[in-house]
């Protein structure tokens, strides 16, 4: 992985253009390798990203006996994954989950579900993440786990339970990620009877549950569903590899390079994810186009170019909220108040994100204005240098790189992003491939 300085400095780029293939989907790949290691027989799995989140499920998965190997087919890396058909070969761990949110829910899950006595912790952050109503639904119906530090927040500690209950409950509007650990593990739950996870209130990010129900379906599951109140997973199965199964590009990480097409002329491309994707976050062309950008896509592929000023939108983004931090960004180009609704959830993530996109965007030159699930940025008419500080977040350290590009209306000025390496959580070569599409500027 690239080494990072403590930190870029960015210069005004006049022009973008090119084309970007886009590392593996994280949510995808962290969901793809439990399935794996849960399923009966061998899987192989193509193009897994390579960051710090897979790699925290990886070592876990490790630490628990499941076997897996990594090695090349051509262009391709592939992770071979020994199945282990719902049932640990190790019953006793420490985990270590850093801040992977995809990884530390749906494992707690899986662990409290198959028995045995583990401790699971992570990164300061982390441990200020909630947990507490994946936990709450798990111990209503059986399982057995303790916080060791605050009520609410890991770390944990997880012994065998005993599940008896063919109804679990679960909020829908805190994190996806909750409904996704349990929509996961309820195969193993349902071996002697049905199980159905009801939702209680509004459920957020609805696309990430519909990779969650793709990939379980993909591992032979049947999944039957009430629209989106609840989930009703029929007795007796048990997953199966799919023998082969590859991963898509990460649809959040395109959302920077079609943003830099719109703002800075484009065209630019990115390879790996199209119009056939299972990541709901490709609807953020969709919120570009709104914007004035012109979009094309392919089976594999969307493009983004502009002719002319992005134009400011009033939106509801509670159904791409990762992408959604980059039309935050994209609106310092906007002609007008740009107001992103219903993002309540940006709280929760690596960090506070709705007060750290507020701080930040402040910095540039922006009149911003912050709500309990609001956003509203307006566009000074010159954005100033900036140091912007990333705190720890990857996403905040790739949206900003946008700040440095010239836009119709707005030129883009020197930007410091602080702390730069946190890109590895999801896409380690990410200044690289931004410079690849910078014309007569330099990173």
């Amino acid at each position: 992985m690239t080494d990072y300085p403590h930190y870029f400095d960015l210069l005004p780029v006049p022009h973008v253009e090119g084309a970007v293939r886009l590392p593996g989907s994280k949510s995808i790949s962290n969901r793809i390798l439990l399935l794996a290691a849960l399923a009966e027989g061998e899987t192989r799995v193509v193009d897994l990203l390579a960051s710090d989140d897979t790699a925290v499920m990886l070592a876990a998965l490790r630490s628990l006996g499941v076997d897996w190997t990594e090695e090349r087919d051509g262009d391709s890396t592939v992770h071979v994954v020994q199945g282990v058909k719902g049932n640990w070969p190790l019953r006793s761990a420490d985990l270590f989950m850093g801040n992977a949110g995809t990884a530390i829910r749906p494992l707690t899950a899986a662990l409290a579900v198959i028995g045995g006595d583990y401790k699971v912790h992570g990164v300061p952050r982390m441990h200020e993440r909630p947990i507490g109503d994946l936990v709450d639904a798990l111990n209503a119906a059986g399982a057995d786990i303790e916080y060791t530090m605050n009520k609410g927040y890991p770390p944990l500690h997880i012994r065998s339970g005993a599940f008896k209950s063919p109804r679990l409950s679960v909020r829908g509007d805190v994190s996806s990620q909750f409904l996704t650990a349990l929509l996961m593990v309820a195969p193993l739950m349902a071996r002697e009877q049905a199980i159905t996870i009801a939702v209680e209130g509004e459920l957020i990010s609805k696309p990430y549950i519909e990779i969650t129900l793709n990939l379980m379906r993909r591992f032979g599951a049947v999944v039957e569903q009430d629209g989106w109140a609840s989930f009703t997973i029929p007795a007796g199965q048990v997953y199966q590899s799919p023998g082969t199964i590859h991963v898509e590009g990460d649809a959040s990480s395109a959302s920077y390079f079609l943003a830099a097409g719109a703002i800075g002329r484009g065209p630019v491309r990115v390879l790996g994810v199209g119009r056939d994707s299972i990541q709901g976050d490709v609807r953020f062309a969709q919120a570009l186009e709104q914007m004035g950008a012109t979009i094309t896509m392919g089976d594999n592929w969307i493009e983004a170019s502009a002719s002319g000023p992005l134009q400011a939108v009033d939106m509801d983004f509670n159904h791409i909220p990762d992408a959604a931090m980059t039309i935050a960004v994209a609106a310092l180009y906007a002609q007008g108040t740009t107001t992103l609704r219903n993002i309540a959830s940006w709280r929760v993530k690596e960090t506070d994100r709705l007060s750290a996109m507020a701080t930040e965007l402040r910095k540039l030159g922006a009149i911003v204005e912050e709500g309990e699930d609001w956003l509203s940025v307006s566009a000074p008419r010159t954005l100033l240098p900036a140091t912007i500080d990333t705190y720890d977040d990857h996403r905040m350290a790739m949206c900003f790189s946008l700040a440095s590009l010239d836009g119709f209306i707005r030129k883009g000025t020197k930007v410091r992003i602080n702390d730069p390496k946190c890109v590895a959580k999801t896409f380690p070569e990410y200044f690289t491939a931004f410079a690849s599409i910078a014309k007569r500027g330099s990173v």
